[in-house]
């Protein structure tokens, strides 16, 4: 495993009286695909939504390849490749259109910033769909595109929300091998209800519960404490 490229330090998020996320910490090596299991409103997508800076903890912070995302959130973020859960886009504008305004945040320009998008778009295999407006491309096409847009500036930690979510059995055995491609040298996280997927592309799995991690350890570890079969 390589050097630590992602760590969260006793990371607390309440609403009002309800604790989200409750004390966690762990520590993701380069190389390392880490599965966040849990149920729905178990605080995974809180947990993401902090460590990409969209969301300020109440305590503890996340530092992203020496940079804590609260004291220093620009050379943090520019680490981060983050799909939100639901993988939000702007529905008016093509998948080009998008990829390139992107691009363009990202701090890529002319001939580079074109070069980025044809290179993600056949990685992810979504060029035949560029040039058609985001809303009405299929729920798979537009998780697909959401995450091209985490990927286009070839970041060092990449945090998927649900990256196969909507995706039919063939797409999402071809996600999976992505995701798996891009591991080494890179630190990525991805959330999923999928006990299946976990064991297909992550080394290492968290089951997160109520805002507190239950379980660490390898998909293998976790699956042989299951009671229930695959559950």
């Amino acid at each position: 495993k390589g050097s630590v490229m992602l760590e969260i330090v006793d990371l607390t998020k309440t609403f009002g009286p309800i604790v989200a996320v409750d004390d966690v910490s762990f520590a993701v090596p380069a190389g390392e695909v880490l599965g966040f299991l849990g149920p729905n409103g178990a605080g995974k997508s809180t947990t993401m939504k902090m460590i990409a800076g969209f969301l300020a903890p109440t305590a503890g912070t996340a530092i992203i390849c020496g940079h804590d995302i609260l004291a220093r959130p620009l050379a943090a973020k520019r680490q981060i490749g983050y799909l939100p859960e639901g993988a939000p886009a702007y529905p008016d504008m093509s998948a080009a259109e998008f990829l390139g305004f992107i691009a363009r945040v990202r701090g890529f320009r002319g001939a580079e910033a074109r070069k980025r998008v044809a290179r993600i778009a056949e990685l992810i295999n979504i060029a035949d769909v560029l040039q058609q407006p985001i809303e009405t491309l299929s729920k798979g096409y537009r998780r697909r595109v959401g995450v091209a847009q985490a990927l286009l500036h070839d970041p060092a930690v990449i945090i998927l929300d649900e990256p196969t979510d909507g995706l039919d059995p063939n797409q999402k055995h071809e996600m999976r091998g992505i995701i798996r491609a891009l591991s080494p040298g890179r630190a990525i996280i991805i959330s999923t209800h999928l006990l299946e997927e976990v064991e297909a592309v992550c080394s290492r799995a968290i089951i997160i519960a109520n805002g507190r991690i239950l379980a660490d350890g390898t998909p293998a570890e976790l699956a042989a404490r299951s009671r229930f079969h695959n559950a």
